[in-house]
């Protein structure tokens, strides 16, 4: 019976020793694979640095183009004002002219018996000039 216990004792011991080598083989594969996602981590912090270097470049092109356009259109402004000025200008004038011509029209059909008259007049002043060149 003594015998049993040992064959037991070095059984369990057998069996204590493979469980501590499969435990070492498992352990090793774990650090190995967490020295694998360290590498990794470390590659994309890394990398996010460079993207946030990047952005950050990017971000302070956006604000100098968009304080540039800003400045532009500003002068753009009075640029248009300009043209608003202007356009307002020709319209002023061609109302003014459509006043006169429409003015002109109606002293024109108002006086159209006194200018055939001084047609008329005109002709004959003409006529008796003419004669008494000639004599």
């Amino acid at each position: 019976m003594e015998g049993l216990l040992y064959i037991a004792a070095i059984i369990a011991a057998v069996a204590f020793a493979v469980l501590v080598v499969f435990l070492a083989m498992t352990l090793k594969a774990s650090q190995r694979t967490l020295n694998n996602v360290a590498d990794t981590l470390e590659s994309l912090e890394k990398q996010m640095q460079g993207i946030t270097n990047e952005t950050t470049e990017l971000l302070n092109k956006t604000n100098r183009l968009a304080e540039d356009i800003n400045q532009k259109s500003s002068k753009l402004e009075g640029l248009f004002d300009g043209v608003k000025g202007i356009g307002e200008t020709v319209n002023d004038f061609n109302q003014s002219l459509r006043q006169f011509s429409t003015s002109i029209s109606r002293s024109a059909t108002q006086n159209q018996d006194k200018a055939s008259q001084a047609v008329t007049w005109g002709s004959a002043i003409m006529d008796l000039w003419r004669k008494n060149r000639k004599k």
